[in-house]
């Protein structure tokens, strides 16, 4: 009588080659990833202390499978990365997660690291900004397709401004602080942890906020990972969860990885860490309508085509298969 696991391999053999004869690429194992490829950022906390801590490399140990970090710059760097395939998760806004995928990146949503206040439209005690109608001419640095973007697209809008009533100034998010200390803009969307030093060494205006309009950080994967290898999606999200915990019960800990990550002093970091909520990291409806609102606003501003259907496109990009279980 023939092995079962002998007779079972045998018949994997015979399915691959047959789908291989149609033309059809046999769907890969968990057993054929050698490498799972994750972003590192510092407006991701959660994932600083992830990398550091190793819960996920000891999680995939027993498979062989290694772990491989790049760092992502912003959320328009993660969602590059993601489209390029040149890694498997990354960290960005809801909202330009929104984008990225109605531009075409097949990307799903599967988790929350933050609820943040990590975006807010900054100037110089000295340029007379009071406010956002106040930006009428001015020169604003800005990263394009990302939440600080988004932002300052919807404060405009606020005002009965548009980015072309503007001069906006593309840079990401550390070069945009640096021209606005030399003076080379009027204001900038600004983004934590850059934020917040701008805000405690220079005494920078934080002259507009609404940290409703901010949307969640969270962890995209690239649709087609997550669906070939569903289990591993929930071994990294399980490991971010370990570190998720490991955050809350241990500030000074988390604090200190993003002082080591950002070679900001402890007052900076302290800052951002206030307005930053890690206490609920499962995606639902919180997310959705938040992203949902970011997209009509964008949609109205003509950023996004008329003929999108928006809430389809948030039904599309928030997969809630992966949620870590309720805390007990």
């Amino acid at each position: 009588m023939l092995d079962r696991r002998i007779l079972l391999s045998a018949l994997a053999g015979t399915l691959a080659g047959i789908l291989a004869l149609v033309g059809m690429p046999a769907v890969p194992r968990a057993a054929d990833v050698k490498e799972i490829r994750l972003d590192w950022a510092t407006y991701n906390p959660v994932s600083l202390v992830l990398k550091d801590k190793g819960f996920l490399e000891e999680a995939l140990k027993a498979q062989g499978i290694k772990v491989r970090w790049v760092q992502s710059l912003g959320s328009n760097k993660a969602l590059e990365f993601l489209n390029g395939g040149a890694i498997d998760f990354g960290s960005s806004a809801g909202a330009a997660a929104l984008l990225a995928r109605i531009n075409g990146n097949p990307i799903k949503v599967v988790y929350a690291f933050s609820q943040p206040e990590w975006t807010a439209l900054v100037t110089r005690k000295d340029v007379g900004i009071g406010g956002v109608a106040d930006l009428k001419g001015k020169r604003i640095a800005v990263t394009r397709g990302t939440d600080p973007h988004i932002f300052l697209i919807r404060a405009l809008q606020g005002a009965g401004l548009t980015e072309k009533d503007a001069k906006l100034v593309l840079l990401q998010h550390a070069d945009g602080r640096t021209a606005l200390d030399r003076g080379d803009v009027d204001a900038w969307a600004g983004l934590d942890p850059m934020m917040a030093a701008a805000e405690i060494e220079n005494d920078d205006v934080l002259f507009f906020r609404d940290a409703a309009a901010n949307t969640w950080g969270v962890l995209d994967v690239r649709e087609d990972f997550a669906k070939e290898h569903p289990d591993l999606v929930r071994t990294v999200i399980a490991a971010y969860e370990q570190a998720r915990a490991y955050s809350l019960a241990n500030p000074d800990a988390l604090k200190a990885a993003l002082v080591a990550a950002t070679k900001l002093p402890d007052p900076v970091i302290a800052r951002q860490l206030e307005r930053t909520n890690l206490a609920k990291p499962a995606i639902g409806p919180a997310q959705a309508e938040t992203i949902r609102a970011a997209g009509i606003a964008l949609q109205q501003a003509g950023v996004i085509p008329a003929g999108t259907d928006v809430a389809a496109a948030v039904d599309g990009l928030i997969d809630t298969r992966f949620n870590p279980p309720p805390a007990r």
